[in-house]
């Protein structure tokens, strides 16, 4: 008698806050009129007063809001006060990201770990450096006693990327002292969550799948011996197997996304937390949210989904000019998600080429070859060649574009069989050394002010009116 009261409880509380929630609704809805009446800014303003949209100038050049020895990306070059298209350049601390690659992959060395080591403390490490490197990295991957049980299985989340900024921020909670901001302590703040990060996404992941899709609860402890990649691939299949080429692959693809320049939305919101004094955690989790966003690190899985319409739409992937009416309808808005936007083309910076796209690429055909997908791989190939005509032929804007990282790293993962759900979690957890390298220099820059740019107030003055005296609207 007692379990049917509290069943016949709980279906009552559901049912009380099921209206409960239709209401607020309704009434919100209901005054979300009076928000636009006073919300509404004329696009008038931002010509008039000069305002810099998106930290951006009128020739599309980022507004310059501090200097970095972190990272470098080049993708124009400026002659005569005008920009001109040239191809696409990354450098981790001064040395070529395609240099740097080829470095360890000619050696069969993963090069994650290597990397991270090179954008942390800003050099290439020793032999010795890099194995001592390792072996902290492979000791702080073990996540806090009881955090999994506590933090990610008891509430867990859809979705794995608000699961990880949760639990970023739990991690606070677990620091003996989380507000010492000392050089040393910092960058052990980082290493620890540099070397959690892929066990918080793999753990968030078993819990998604085992509590929102109805499958079994698998939770593999990340072993020692295995780099960040293999752990990964071990950590987040049943039944923890991987090849080695797929494990490159996937180290290589870490690498790729490890560091974009201190003005990449995710890294200045780490910066703009951190120049206010705060902790790690609280800066890290900011990023994650930033990277979340589908204008972000979010984009890969646009990339996926517009695909998966086009391919579907499309009755012959060969025919230029089906591929070419479609991707028309894409731009005019009578296709795709209606945003007019082709995903995975055009970048702020890279004009010619995008230097991480380019690698992508390369590798991303073989294992298309392998995989017996070189007909979707060739399909993308389509799509990156025909969208810069269409899309001056649409719009009449002259512009050069080329293909993003985002438009290559979703058919790898494709190829991999590794789950759309984990694409941009996959970003986070290679940018989560750039976010570390950028907030202890953000920290410790001797010119350190808090970010704090101007919004131009543009409202009419009001009186106030006594309540008594309010109409309806």
């Amino acid at each position: 008698m007692l379990n049917m009261n509290i069943i016949d409880n709980l279906v009552e509380a559901r049912r009380k806050a099921a209206e409960q929630y239709n209401t607020s609704v309704d009434f919100i809805q209901g005054i979300c009129g009076e928000f636009e009446r006073y919300t509404q800014i004329s696009p008038k303003y931002y010509e008039k007063y000069d305002v810099k949209r998106g930290l951006r100038n009128k020739d599309g050049t980022g507004v310059m809001a501090g200097v970095t020895l972190i990272g470098n990306v080049k993708g124009y070059i400026m002659e005569d006060g005008e920009k001109v298209p040239a191809p696409g350049q990354l450098f981790y601390r001064g040395i070529n990201v395609e240099e740097l690659i080829d470095g360890f992959t000619s050696a069969g060395r993963f090069g994650f770990e290597e990397t991270a080591y090179l954008l942390m403390f800003g050099g290439l490490p020793t032999k010795e450096e890099l194995e001592q490197f390792k072996d902290i990295l492979s000791y702080y991957r073990e996540l806090p006693p009881n955090f999994t049980e506590d933090m990610i299985l008891t509430a867990p989340s859809h979705d794995v990327m608000n699961k990880l900024a949760r639990s970023v921020l739990a991690l606070y909670s677990y620091d003996p002292d989380p507000d010492n901001n000392t050089l040393p302590i910092e960058m052990l703040q980082a290493i620890r969550l540099i070397a959690r990060f892929p066990v918080i996404v793999a753990h968030a992941f078993a819990a998604k799948q085992h509590y929102f899709d109805r499958g079994s609860l698998y939770l593999h402890r990340p072993q020692p011996e295995l780099s960040v990649a293999e752990n990964f691939l071990y950590s987040v299949r049943h039944d923890n197997r991987f090849t080695p080429e797929e494990a490159h692959l996937l180290d290589l693809c870490l690498v790729l996304h490890m560091e974009h320049g201190g003005g990449n939305n995710s890294a200045f919101a780490c910066r703009v937390l951190s120049s206010s004094g705060t902790d790690i955690y609280s800066a890290i989790a900011a990023a994650v949210g930033s990277l979340k966003g589908p204008k972000h690190g979010g984009a890969n899985m646009r990339v996926m989904k517009m695909f998966d319409e086009i391919e579907a739409n499309v009755k012959d992937w060969k025919d230029t000019d089906e591929v070419s009416a479609y991707l028309t309808r894409i731009l005019k808005k009578e296709a795709g998600d209606g945003s007019g936007l082709i995903y995975g083309m055009g970048h702020a910076i890279y004009t010619v080429s995008d230097p991480r796209a380019v690698i992508l690429k390369r590798f991303a055909k073989k294992i298309a070859a392998d995989k017996g997908m070189l007909d979707e791989f060739e399909l993308f190939e389509t799509v990156e060649r025909l969208t810069p005509d269409l899309f001056h032929a649409v719009t009449g804007q002259e512009k050069a574009m080329c293909a993003n990282v985002d438009m290559y790293s979703g058919l790898v993962y494709k190829m991999m069989g590794i789950p759309p759900e984990l694409y941009t979690p996959l970003f986070a957890i290679a940018r989560i050394v750039g976010w570390c390298a950028h907030r202890v220099e953000e920290v410790y820059n001797p010119y350190g002010r808090i970010i704090r740019p101007a919004y131009k107030a543009v409202m009419p003055k009001r009186s106030f009116v006594p309540l008594e005296e309010r109409g309806e609207n």
